[in-house]
């Protein structure tokens, strides 16, 4: 994959036709915090991408891998700017009106790439977090499934402006909880992750179709841009 090919959602999708699927105009960025070949994050992804693609949107899957990064370092910054694939991730998730991130958790925590490319992002304008609806989803071997490391993943996404759904999705003994045809085993998880994705991209029409929603969500403190301050709203 092209991280530097922006060019993989429709331009502009409109509004849907009549006996048109009514989530056929939302775009979702479906991005793995792992680069790792097997991970249980990616295949987490692959199925939350299926699913968004069932649900009638139109869904992307990425890793981090393909927007590679060194690692966040001021100096660098300013004598040459962002590294080409912070660019990339960031015409992406702009060019998206959703971003799911599958991440694992390291150390009950944020894995340090998955943060990196935050950081990155971060140093953008007009920021693209800013504004945008995520929904944050793990998978881990362990009984907690990465919860922590979501929790820890919320903190810079909600600082950066994102819309961070308030339910997550964490899977836990993740690497005997999928089939070989990548669905859930646990019939009760995989209704559960089924209603949230439509739950979140339920959201996500109504934020795309309604300004007034628009306007009534907390502004990202780090934003120079010329936009009207909006209102906080604290859910």
């Amino acid at each position: 994959m092209n991280p530097t090919d922006t060019d993989h959602f429709p331009k502009d999708p409109g509004r849907p036709h009549d006996g048109e699927h009514p989530r056929t105009s939302l775009r979702a960025l479906v991005l793995s915090g792992s680069s790792r070949s097997g991970s249980v994050n990616v295949r987490l992804a692959a199925l939350v991408t299926a699913m968004v693609r069932e649900a009638g949107a139109v869904a992307e899957p990425v890793t981090l891998r393909d927007f590679p990064m060194p690692p966040y370092d001021g100096d660098a910054e300013a004598g040459e700017g962002l590294p080409e694939g912070a660019l990339a991730l960031c015409r992406r998730i702009e060019a998206a009106q959703a971003l799911i991130i599958a991440s694992p958790e390291y150390n009950a925590s944020v894995p340090g790439v998955l943060k990196n490319a935050v950081d990155w992002v971060s140093r953008y304008r007009l920021q693209p977090f800013k504004d945008k609806q995520t929904l944050l989803v793990s998978a881990s071997p362990s009984m907690v499934g990465g919860n922590r490391g979501l929790w820890a993943l919320r903190v810079p996404l909600e600082h950066l402006g994102a819309r961070v759904y308030p339910d997550m999705f964490s899977l836990a003994g993740a690497h005997h909880a999928f089939a070989e045809d990548g669905a859930l085993t646990d019939q009760g998880l995989a209704e559960r992750l089924t209603a949230t994705i439509g739950s979140f991209l339920d959201l996500v029409e109504a934020d795309t179709r309604y300004l007034c929603l628009q306007r009534r969500w907390y502004e990202f403190l780090g934003d120079r841009t010329d936009a009207p301050v909006t209102s906080r709203a604290q859910d």
